[in-house]
């Protein structure tokens, strides 16, 4: 390497860490480097430790924090200039100056008081470097202002994430998103939602998990049953309010487990459905219906999944039948138009981040007008027209939801989404479209734990 001068402070870069621009003091005196660093947690298995932590690479500006994580190299004590001692983890990362690199041992400790965010040991300064004491900064000046714009999300490197998936089940889709997760060098933890409970204030706000606080995840993934939408949505809530980024948030979660509020969401932003009718206690039962159109018609609990509580009546008497006993039952139930040249068969688009990944067309058993795979229904690939891709681009969007199954009914007006589902299932869609839907939704929780630039702040 070329021989380089370093003065009592310089310019530094850590690359594997996100931080391209920040000011290094350099102390001969200490032998390992330090790193201004909080919310330090280790992450895991035991055998490959890792480390997840935040720095503020400015000093006195708090709202820029650049969350990284390493490989865990050791833990060791430490004894300050002023003889205090601490326990440190420490990693080993890359020091880039002038265009040069070399590894270097880091410990990572809170120097939220210094103005150098960085200390430079002695096993940093490499045999090419030599130290003049009485002058700063001789080697080229970086600036700040990569916070400040978007290099500083093309600068951030891929790191390792630590993920909670809230699932209550041991199924096809809770095992690939660990799987797939994991293959990435994620840690993926699956989390029971109900054993969850919440610390609310408005200064620290946590979620606990049998007993303990749960950790800082770089993503949530909400795989909430339908039997525990408010608690579930709740949880989500917490995770929100502590920043945690939730791939679907709670408000669209909620909007669409509720048929009648989705539908309703569905009509505000113009979209095709099946025309709908609701009443909480209809006294003209042939009103109600003549608000749809004529029978055939379907009855719908709003509350219904997988098919469940969904009533074909094929005649105006059945129609009349089912809802009355539907109100006899206190239940809340919708009457919809069934569009019969469907045949029994709808389509589930798979919508991430904005866009339709895969497509299937599903088919129901014989002598079933649902289409559910869940019972006994078929499905395979199928090619959506644009009017379709938008549609459900636009179903997913309505909601907020970054990742959506979108089911639709092709009718002779064009596409009506019957059903927007914020927790569809993976193993239909994957194995009737050979693709990996679940490789999809980690390239957008990667993208979308990168680093935010943060405005300036204007001259006093």
């Amino acid at each position: 390497m070329d021989e380089l001068t370093f003065g009592w402070e310089e310019w530094v870069a850590l690359p594997e860490l996100g931080l391209p621009a920040i000011r290094a003091k350099v102390d001969t005196g200490a032998r390992t480097s330090a790193l201004h660093a909080h919310d330090i947690e280790t992450f895991g298995p035991a055998a490959k430790p890792k480390v997840r932590f935040n720095v503020h690479p400015i000093a006195g500006r708090e709202d820029i924090a650049i969350t990284c994580s390493a490989p865990l190299v050791d833990r060791r004590e430490v004894t300050s200039s002023n003889g205090e001692s601490e326990q440190r983890y420490v990693i080993q990362t890359t020091l880039d100056v002038n265009g040069q690199s070399w590894p270097i041992e880091v410990t990572l400790t809170n120097r939220a008081g210094m103005n150098s965010r960085m200390l430079l040991g002695r096993q940093a300064l490499a045999d090419h470097i030599t130290i003049s004491a009485t002058e700063r900064r001789l080697q080229p000046e970086l600036s700040y202002d990569v916070y400040h714009d978007a290099r500083v999300r093309r600068v951030a490197p891929k790191r390792a994430l630590r993920i909670a998936v809230l699932s209550r089940e041991d199924n096809y889709s809770t095992r690939r998103l660990v799987e797939v997760g994991e293959a990435r060098g994620h840690t993926v933890e699956v989390i029971d939602t109900t054993r969850c409970y919440m610390a609310i204030n408005a200064m620290a706000p946590e979620v606990h998990y049998d007993g303990k606080r749960l950790p800082r995840y770089d993503a949530v993934i909400p795989r909430i049953g339908a039997s525990i939408t408010p608690y579930g949505t709740a949880v989500i809530r917490q995770f929100e309010t502590i920043g945690t980024y939730c791939v679907n948030g709670s408000a669209g979660i909620t909007a669409s487990r509720d048929k009648l509020h989705a539908h309703q969401v569905l009509a505000s932003k113009r979209i095709g459905m099946p025309t709908t009718a609701f009443a909480a206690s209809p006294k003209d039962t042939s009103n109600l219906m003549a608000l749809v159109g004529t029978a055939p018609l379907i009855v719908k609990l709003l509350e219904s999944t997988q098919g469940k509580g969904v009533v074909l009546a094929e005649t105006k008497k059945a129609a009349e039948s089912v809802i009355d006993a539907f109100r006899g039952l206190k239940a809340n139930f919708l009457v919809q138009d069934f569009v019969k040249e469907a045949a029994g068969e709808d389509i589930r688009c798979l919508v991430i981040a904005g866009k339709v990944v895969a497509a299937m067309k599903r088919t129901g058993a014989d002598g079933d007008f649902r289409s559910n795979l869940h019972r006994g229904g078929s499905a395979k690939v199928v090619r959506i027209s644009k009017e379709e891709r938008d549609t459900a681009v636009r179903a997913a969007r309505a909601f907020g939801l970054g990742k959506a199954g979108v089911d639709l009914l092709r009718s002779e007006s064009g596409p009506k989404v019957l059903e927007v589902n914020s927790s569809p299932g993976f193993e239909g869609i994957e194995k009737a479209t050979g693709k990996d839907i679940v490789g999809k939704l980690y390239d957008e929780i990667e993208a979308r734990v990168k680093p935010q630039p943060v405005r300036k702040r204007k001259s006093t």
